[in-house]
């Protein structure tokens, strides 16, 4: 079985997609999006990212989750996680095989570090682009000439898009 590498992220015209630990829009679609995709396959993610999940979604359901953080000791007894302590490594690993993941997909579900230092080893990106711009702290590193757009489904101030890497 073949590991395939996706991103999932929302970000808006001027590339941020977060404020404080937090989401900038909330957009039922692409929550519904989200679950839709990544259910059933492996998560990863930074700790922040973990920690800004309401409480009763913690861990993702019927995904596994995994969080990378530099502090592994702290986040040992959590339920139903997977810790890290290199998002790089991690992938590396899954890809020869030595993580249980249990699906033939790794979805990068942020934030703005994890995407950035993850960003060469993604086979696919499913971006929301949000048709906004809004202040943000956090924002989405550049992409676009490692990807080209394979698919674009409009709606109402935001846009579903799928890139494959060229």
């Amino acid at each position: 079985m073949s590991l395939k590498v996706k991103a999932i992220v929302a970000m808006d015209e001027g590339r941020a997609i977060g404020l404080n630990n937090d989401l900038l829009w909330h957009i039922p679609e692409d929550m519904k999006r989200f679950k839709e995709l990544t259910s059933g396959d492996a998560v990863l993610m930074g700790r922040k990212t973990y920690e800004s999940l309401p409480e009763k979604f913690r861990p993702l359901p019927n995904r596994k989750n995994i969080i990378c953080t530099r502090d592994v000791s702290r986040w040992q007894d959590e339920a139903g996680v997977d810790i890290a302590n290199n998002s790089l490594d991690y992938i590396e690993k899954a890809k020869r095989g030595e993580c249980e993941l249990e699906s033939d997909s790794l979805w990068i579900i942020g934030g703005a570090q994890i995407y950035k230092e993850t960003l060469p080893l993604w086979d696919e990106l499913f971006l929301t682009l949000v048709h906004k711009k809004h202040d943000g702290d956090a924002f989405f590193p550049e992409f676009e000439s490692e990807f080209e757009l394979v698919s674009e489904e409009a709606h109402e101030g935001f846009s579903f898009l799928h890139y494959t890497k060229k």
